[in-house]
């Protein structure tokens, strides 16, 4: 329905155009001389609030409109030295549709035909210079959104070619020090500046437009536990206490962490298979900061289940390839690890456990060791993949919606901890073994992970 409405608003646009040009009529030969010219470029979308809007840049899988003359006879359209398809239909000697192509070269085009719209007949062509774009640049993964100043930021996302211009909250400018040379687009890294102190997004500006990440970033305002006073540690007879806090081991300046499994437990031997470590837990009711009703003071309690998650930082120096880290909103577990109760969806039961896996394919069981080599990361869980908000077919399930949870229960710890069981796959069996691998985590927090595409005309867009 779509290409219709496109052919129909562009039919009504531009009048003249004809849907009924024969070979004969099109490619008469005095049309092959008469010179080409294009005066403007609309931009044809009919879900915009402008749908014919004059342009000087296009996307690719936009449809643009030329206006000039001497269109009829058109042989060849070529867009960045791209041999482009054209409907013969919807050319008149004023007026033509053209759709870009999203093979067509962007970054990657030779220098000589980048940016340009040539168009081509049997004796004259005449090219015009216009500026093609990929396809709106996005940011979807930041892997440090708590970094230290000096530490190198390294940003994943779409459409990120030549990215000249960070911006940070605040509006804190980085413009030196930007590596952007990944010809896919796929990521940039900068260096963390001094002087960041504001939380939210990061606008970055390059060869394909403006792109903005989550708010996450620098976000510690909805922390839950840090291990250097924000958040209240609970203790009791299944969980690990402060005195086996650990010290940053990278001497970053992120001050005490926690390991998963705790130095004294790995060397005497570490988690026996088909067991669980004890928890990292926060107090629970016992702390008013485990109502996590205050943290809606910066992510709205209706925001959907799908744009909130946990984040937290870990540093893995050695190979990770067994073994399961289980998170659990609250305290109420029976059953631990991949595959359990408590991690799946029910309508009897408020499951709020998940489990995170970086070394295994769960599709395919393929294992593949996992490290963050000496560097600090950010790991993100999103809330949907917890028990009860994984039914893709519930869409009121809303950041309220796992705070009332929570605070439902008997007991609302949150629970970080090692599960060792076996993993049970479709087709195959990970069998536990014992885990004593050395994995550091730190600021662990809630946080809106809503993506962005900014649109490259807001000022005339509607809400």
């Amino acid at each position: 329905m779509k290409s219709i409405k496109y052919i129909c608003l562009s039919l009504l646009t531009v009048g003249a155009l004809t849907s009924c040009n024969s070979d004969d009529e099109y490619f008469d030969s005095k049309y092959q001389s008469e010179a080409i010219s294009v005066s403007k470029v609309y931009l044809e979308d009919a879900e915009s609030s402008v749908p014919d809007r004059e342009v000087d840049f296009a996307r690719l899988g936009q449809m643009i409109r030329l206006e000039g003359k001497g269109f009829m006879g058109m042989k060849k359209v070529y867009i960045n030295g791209y041999d482009t398809y054209f409907n013969r239909a919807y050319v008149t000697d004023n007026s033509m549709l053209i759709t870009l192509n999203s093979k067509t070269p962007v970054v990657d085009a030779e220098d000589d035909v980048r940016n340009t719209i040539r168009l081509v007949k049997d004796e004259t062509e005449y090219t015009y210079s216009f500026t093609i774009r990929a396809a709106s640049p996005t940011i979807t993964d930041v892997d440090k959104t708590l970094p230290i100043a000096g530490e190198t930021v390294t940003v994943y996302g779409t459409g990120l070619q030549e990215i000249t211009e960070i911006t940070l909250p605040g509006g804190v400018s980085v413009t030196s020090g930007i590596l952007s040379d990944d010809e896919d687009g796929e990521w940039f890294s900068f260096v963390m500046p001094q002087g960041v102190t504001e939380a939210g997004s990061i606008y970055a500006t390059g060869a394909n437009g403006q792109a903005r990440s989550p708010e996450y970033f620098n976000d510690m305002r909805t922390y839950i536990i840090n291990f250097d006073g924000k958040g209240v540690l609970g203790s009791w007879s299944s969980t690990y206490g402060s005195d086996q806090y650990a010290t940053d081991p990278l001497g970053t300046g992120r001050g005490n962490c926690i390991m998963l499994v705790p130095q004294d437990v790995i060397a005497d031997g570490g988690v026996g298979a088909g067991t669980q470590g004890l928890y990292w837990a926060t107090a629970g009711n016992d702390n008013a900061e485990d109502d996590w009703n205050w943290m809606t003071s910066y992510i709205d309690g209706a925001t959907a289940v799908g744009n909130v998650g946990i984040q937290l930082d870990i540093y893995c120096p050695e190979p990770w390839s067994n073994g399961q880290l289980e998170i659990s909103l609250q305290n109420n577990l029976s059953n631990y690890g991949y595959g359990s109760a408590c991690t799946k969806h029910s309508d009897s039961y408020t499951n709020q456990a998940a489990v995170w896996i970086p070394w295994l394919d769960t599709t395919t069981g393929e294992i593949t060791p996992w490290s963050t080599g000496d560097q600090w990361v950010t790991v993100t869980i999103p809330m949907n993949q917890f028990g009860a908000y994984d039914d893709p077919l519930d869409d009121d399930r809303t950041f309220q919606t796992v705070i009332d949870d929570r605070n439902s229960g008997s007991y609302r710890n949150f629970l970080i901890f090692l599960s060792n069981s076996d993993i049970e796959l479709t087709d195959a069996t990970i069998d536990a073994t014992p885990f004593t691998t050395p994995i550091y985590i730190d600021n662990i927090r809630v946080v809106n992970t809503k993506t962005y595409v900014i649109s490259d005309f807001p000022e005339d867009e509607e809400e």
